[in-house]
């Protein structure tokens, strides 16, 4: 389960606007995700939330994402994550960047400011009281802010099946290629009722823990608000699924399908 939540914290963020529509969340947004391992094992919870705040006197969204193991996952490997992201309310330039994180023991807990006019990372490591400066590419993303940068900047409208979404964001110590493909429309059966939703294939790296960089695939909803409903992941040893459980604070209407 290492590094998984992080994973599902990141990508059930990814929800998709029109750039010319209104902003798809707002200040009160809150999920909360359960996980199963292999379709039945209860694996863990995560939580994003949105407040507005402000930063140095700019007006920011303050996201904060959860993760923690329950149940029998929990007693062989205990995981307790959480993210934070502070991006410009109008540019979605993100200005700083938490990650504090124990998984089984494997504990990180970095800060990153960034400098947009520079295109510099400043990475505080307080765990090893270590600095360091990075430079990064143009309009820069955090592993949070990206998320919420895509769900009002792209045109699902314009969108057709096998086109790839492509962006820039800095983690840790690195900048990474994010890439997305979508894969159409599809009707799923979820907690709320049957909902019409967008589907995505979030690429990620194959090794220990993926089998291959396709094995994720994201539903969002398909409605202005683009609420992450399940995300699916094929493991090297079996699989990991999450689930929407709860929400509240959405800006616009949630759509459920009505049967006749």
């Amino acid at each position: 389960m290492k590094n998984l939540l992080l994973t599902f914290i990141a990508l059930a963020t990814i929800q998709i606007s029109s750039a010319q529509q209104e902003s798809a969340f707002g200040d009160g947004e809150w999920f909360k995700f359960k996980m199963s391992y292999s379709n039945w094992l209860k694996a863990g919870n995560a939580t994003l939330t949105v407040k507005d705040t402000k930063l140095d006197d700019k007006d920011v969204y303050h996201v904060v994402g959860k993760g923690w193991t329950t149940g029998m996952i929990k007693w062989f490997f205990k995981v307790k994550d959480r993210y934070e992201s502070y991006f410009d309310k109008k540019t979605n330039k993100p200005y700083k960047f938490i990650r504090n994180i124990d998984e089984g023991g494997h504990t990180k807990d970095i800060e990153i400011t960034f400098d947009h006019e520079n295109n510099k990372a400043f990475v505080n490591d307080k765990k090893h009281n270590n600095q360091k400066v990075f430079e990064t590419k143009p309009n820069i993303q955090d592993m949070v802010s990206t998320y919420y940068y895509l769900r009002n900047s792209i045109d699902v409208s314009k969108l057709e099946i096998g086109d790839e979404i492509r962006t820039d964001m800095f983690f840790d110590e690195e900048n990474y290629g994010f890439k997305l493909k979508y894969l159409g429309e599809e009707i799923i059966d979820t907690d709320f009722g049957d909902i019409e939703a967008l589907k995505f294939r979030p690429y990620v790296m194959a090794g220990r823990v993926f089998k291959e960089e396709e094995s994720l695939t994201l539903w969002v909803s398909k409605d202005k608000n683009k609420v992450p409903l399940r995300i699916k992941a094929d493991l090297r040893i079996g699989s990991l699924r999450a689930d929407l459980e709860a929400f509240k604070g959405l800006k616009h209407p949630f759509r459920i399908v009505v049967k006749n």
